[in-house]
């Protein structure tokens, strides 16, 4: 689905003041950054390692696991597209409505695709089953000790778990050492998303050494650039300066979530993570979004493609106080003055 994502300023015809429609959070402290990779271009001008080992090897120090066991990518994505090529042919459930690069990705290298809308009912002829969690476009969770009962009573289907917002929830997940003693779990993980650098397209995955194996094995040469290298290895040393503000994300999800109902402009799925899905109680999304970019310069997310939902659905990612009063406010002059 190359033109069904969010953010698609590139292909919206109106200037773009307020961008809601992305979940990865922009923080506003990342020169630091910028500096230690305007001190890198160099690097460019040299092949990058064939396979980026030296920043797998520190960010596995930082996970407390081997390097056996972390594979860094272009982007979680790439991880996505990687692990449905090392096990093509299988049998795949996908827990929807959610991200539809795990269908595309599956249907690239012949899985038979199907979906599920409860993750408590799992069929004995999955081979794998595709979970994200914190979920896109959802936000919610799954609580640790249910997703551990899944994998426990399911010990012959291999269970691909998206932890890309696990930064942006309070709830317990999986932590990579617990994933990685689990013979039949994968977890993937996105620094795009949680240092806010889609630009720079930097994900790994982290999961036993035999597993890992095999998604290495189908991995192209010189998968990660060198600046996305440096960044890698720069944010892994400095983490602690770079996480994002969960508490204040959190609360301020509560607070929109609260004002799009008693404004009575949508209904909101309740989740818990820094973005919310909400359904329009009159109207398209696709008009609400035209309106918003039109007249407001804002872009939000048009939640219609993904499986299981209707033409009401929209997702914002939550932004600054002011930003999404602003967005409140001409959501609800698009219903109630237009």
């Amino acid at each position: 689905m190359i033109h069904g994502h969010g953010d698609d300023i590139g292909f919206n015809n109106h200037p773009i003041r307020l961008n809601f429609s992305s979940n990865a959070h922009h923080p506003a402290r990342l020169n630091e950054l910028f500096d230690h990779l305007n001190s890198c271009w160099k690097n460019v001008c040299s092949y990058p390692e064939p396979l980026p080992e030296t920043a797998e090897r520190i960010l596995a120090d930082a996970l407390h696991v081997s390097a056996e066991e972390v594979c860094l990518t272009n982007g979680a994505t790439e991880a996505i597209y990687l692990a449905a090529q090392a096990f093509a042919g299988r049998c795949s459930y996908i827990l929807a409505p959610t991200f539809a690069e795990y269908a595309d990705a599956c249907r690239l290298h012949r899985h038979k695709v199907k979906y599920l809308y409860t993750p408590a009912r799992l069929p004995e002829d999955a081979d794998i089953a595709w979970i994200c969690n914190p979920n896109n476009p959802t936000g919610e969770v799954i609580p640790h000790a249910d997703m551990a009962h899944l994998v426990q009573s399911h010990p012959h289907t291999l269970f691909l778990i998206d932890q890309s917002y696990e930064d942006f929830t309070k709830e317990r997940l999986f932590a990579t050492r617990e994933a990685t003693a689990l013979p039949n779990v994968i977890l993937l993980h996105s620094m795009t998303k949680r240092y806010g650098i889609p630009g720079l397209r930097v994900g790994y995955l982290t999961a036993r050494p035999e597993l890992a194996t095999c998604i290495r094995r189908v991995r192209m040469p010189w998968p990660v650039n060198a600046l996305a290298m440096e960044a890698a290895i720069f944010l892994t040393r400095h983490e602690d300066a770079f996480r994002p503000d969960t508490d204040s994300l959190l609360a301020e999800r509560t607070r929109v979530a609260q004002q799009l109902e008693e404004r009575g402009l949508a209904e909101v799925w309740p989740g818990k993570t820094h973005f919310l899905l909400a359904r329009l109680r009159m109207g398209k999304a696709s008009a609400l979004k035209e309106y918003l970019a039109a007249h407001h310069g804002m872009l939000i997310r048009d939640a219609s493609n993904f499986e299981g939902l209707d033409d009401r659905y929209f997702r914002i990612a939550i932004q600054s106080r002011e930003a999404d009063d602003c967005l409140l406010n001409a959501i609800h002059e698009w219903i109630f003055e237009e």
